[in-house]
């Protein structure tokens, strides 16, 4: 069955195998402190400059919580989005693991705007009430948009002058360097972004994310915070050298690229068809459609996707770095057929 479900239901790139093929000989100190490790946090370093600290962990979700637990302490609050997957998909871990009461707010295209947070930056001396401490914004959203440098800027500065700083969920981030065609630093450090949850299982790599610190300050006791959550890696070699491969040479752009024109050739190829509404912009590696429900089920049966709202019967569409033109060519032809079938 064709997957067009998740970036996150295809392998793993073939030169990230092989990474992790060559890694897997003889003995190298555990927890981080080995080679490997070094050399896919100096990664990170050409990529986002000197002035950073980076850990890595096995999953998203660990990366956003812990980023939290970080920055924050029980008596704070989160502000995100209501589409966040911070807000939909931890199954509460955010509040569990921090404490902090994430408050969610309404967004279009998954973006929230200086309007939605202005309202909740109140009762900072009250004791009665939970103090705002961090803004979390996905880049892309939930929905595909894609955040621009000035929108991350002015959010960064209404969270610094006010005391909060700005977390920035990219478990997609390379799909919206791509879409925006810009050096990662400009949505970042350069934008006010204080930490960064850097995606690689969206991308292409087996597992493991990575929690970029570019206020070095929040980074102080992160090595501990790790340990609690269970997300330090005794072989941290096996993570560190998917993203030495990764990284190396432009793979994660490239690969993040082909993703999104696979995206935007689905687009192309369905928008105009019988009883097919494409409802989000396309900006990143997903297209959003409302098809009939009937039609949806034919379509399952030969290709494996998700139901976004039943209610509306939207259909959330994603491609990856190994999707082809030819799947998606086949795959719009069948939506073609039953739709006007």
């Amino acid at each position: 069955m064709q997957g067009f479900a998740s970036d996150n239901i295809s392998g793993v790139h073939e030169k990230v195998m092989n990474a992790l093929l060559k890694a897997n000989n003889g003995h190298v100190p555990p927890y981080g402190n080995d080679e490997y490790t070094k050399k896919a946090a100096d990664r990170f370093r050409e990529l986002f400059g000197e002035s950073i600290d980076v850990f890595f962990v096995f999953n998203g979700t660990a990366a956003n919580v812990l980023s939290l637990a970080a920055a924050a302490r029980s008596f704070h609050s989160v502000i995100v989005s209501a589409e966040s997957h911070m807000n939909v998909d931890e199954c509460g871990a955010p509040e569990k693991f921090t404490g902090c009461k994430t408050i969610p707010v309404p967004s279009k295209g998954g973006k929230i705007s200086l309007e939605d947070i202005r309202p909740l930056l109140k009762g900072f001396d009250d004791p009665h009430h939970s103090r705002p401490k961090v803004v979390s914004i996905t880049q892309p959203t939930e929905l595909g948009e894609v955040y621009t440098t000035d929108e991350i800027a002015a959010i960064a500065g209404l969270a610094h002058e006010n005391g909060l700083c700005l977390h920035m969920d990219g478990a997609r981030i390379a799909n919206a360097v791509a879409h925006l065609n810009i050096d990662p630093r400009e949505m970042t450090s350069e934008a006010g972004v204080d930490i960064l949850s850097f995606g690689g299982t969206k991308n292409g790599i087996m597992y493991g994310e990575a929690v970029v610190f570019f206020d070095r300050e929040l980074a102080e006791h992160f090595n501990r915070i790790r340990k609690q959550g269970m997300q330090l890696g005794s072989k941290m070699r096996f993570i560190a050298a998917q993203f030495d491969a990764l990284l190396a040479d432009g793979l994660w752009l490239e690969s993040a690229a082909h993703a999104n024109r696979m995206a935007e050739r689905l687009y192309l190829k369905i928008k105009d068809l019988a009883h097919v509404e494409v409802t989000e912009k396309v900006q990143s590696n997903v297209v959003f459609a409302a098809i009939p429900g009937h039609l949806v089920e034919i379509l399952q049966k030969e290709y494996y996707f998700y139901t976004w709202d039943e209610t509306l019967s939207k259909v959330r569409l994603m491609t990856c770095f190994n999707t082809t033109e030819d799947q998606v060519d086949r795959f719009a032809d069948t939506i073609r057929y039953v739709s006007v079938g």
